[in-house]
């Protein structure tokens, strides 16, 4: 068999899976593996086209954002070892205890200002029981919602109970980011101070109190192919509203601040196969984007990605807001606070 054959079957089969999940079909374990294993740089720009007529088809033009606040800084107890917030790890991460108000309201404001929809407040600890914490974190919550300038949202870990759901249900919580980070196999590698079956129970008590679910994963852990095949089948079973994709930005002093970097168009490359296994599913790209993709930013929305967190996030900078939305205009997309020209 020629190359020049080659290539032709691999575009023809490309053409197959995309056409099947434009009408409303699914893919196979095997049918993602064999996408995620393309090395030809033609071939993998052809699952990114197929990747953006999905997402066009199933999201339209519109880019939904969202900003983040980190709510309670630092000495985390769980050792998840690309944080740089772990109490495990010696890092220049801040530390402080829960925020006052002022600056959440302040984040609420610029976060409409700039059009974006939703303000996540995080937290480093391991999650949230019944008592005194719980009840301010809800006063939080409510404040925010009272305002009404962003839709409040949450990732604060672990919950013990279905009761703790309900309370931040009942305060404001509209969507809760609870990432199951890798596959089930993987999972121990990167944390062992709780289990993949904790964050999948959380889930359960979220969608039992009828608050949205944002759960994706970081690349560049140490996983492999199959392992991001799996993530995306396990969400698929989780059916996120949000699915944010990290890559991981090492941090000095983490178990992981050696690993090499991800290559940019392998990054893109399994963006649009999470766009073909979740085709209703907002993909986000989150943390470590800038640094990862560089100039190939951009091309997340031709790979299927069609929301995007902008401003800062936990313990890294991000690029200015003003340069995202302009990057959304060159590429003629909208957002809740603006449209392109």
């Amino acid at each position: 068999m020629t190359e020049t054959s080659v290539d032709v079957a691999a575009h023809d089969r490309i053409a197959t899976y995309g056409r099947r999940v434009l009408a409303g079909g699914e893919l196979t374990r095997e049918e993602v593996l064999w996408l995620l294993g393309l090395e030809n740089t033609a071939d993998r720009f052809d699952l990114m086209s197929w990747a953006n007529r999905v997402r066009e088809r199933f999201k339209g033009d519109r880019v939904h954002l969202c900003s983040i606040v980190n709510a309670k800084a630092g000495g985390c107890s769980e050792d998840c070892k690309f944080c740089a917030q772990s109490a495990f790890y010696q890092t220049e991460s801040p530390r402080y205890a829960f925020v006052d108000p002022e600056p959440v309201q302040a984040a609420a404001e610029e976060a409409a200002r700039n059009g974006v929809t939703a303000l996540g407040l995080v937290a480093a600890w391991k999650g949230l029981d019944e008592g005194p914490m719980l009840d301010e974190v809800c006063a939080r919550f409510e404040e925010l919602k009272r305002s009404g300038q962003v839709r409040p949202d949450a990732s604060l870990g672990i919950l013990k109970s279905q009761r703790v759901a309900d309370r931040l249900a009942a305060a404001g919580v509209e969507c809760y980011n609870h990432n199951l980070e890798t596959s089930r196999r993987f999972f121990p590698q990167q944390c062992t101070t709780h289990t993949y079956d904790d964050r999948l129970r959380t889930i359960g008590f979220l969608k039992q109190a009828g608050i949205r679910i944002c759960s994706g994963g970081i690349l560049g852990l140490g996983e492999t192919v199959e392992d991001r095949c799996d993530l995306m089948f396990a969400l698929k079973e989780v059916d996120p509203s949000f699915v944010p994709l990290n890559v991981l930005n090492p941090i000095p002093g983490t178990p992981f601040e050696k690993n090499a970097p991800l290559a940019p168009l392998t990054i893109l490359q399994t963006v649009a196969c999470f766009r073909l296994v979740l085709p209703r599913a907002e993909i986000m790209l989150a943390g470590g984007r800038t640094v990862n993709l560089r100039d190939l930013q951009s091309l997340s929305f031709l790979a299927g990605a069609s929301a995007l967190m902008v401003g800062n996030y936990l313990t890294t900078l991000n690029q200015p807001v003003e340069k995202d939305l302009q990057m959304l205009r060159d590429l003629g997309l909208r957002w809740d606070g603006g449209v392109s020209p």
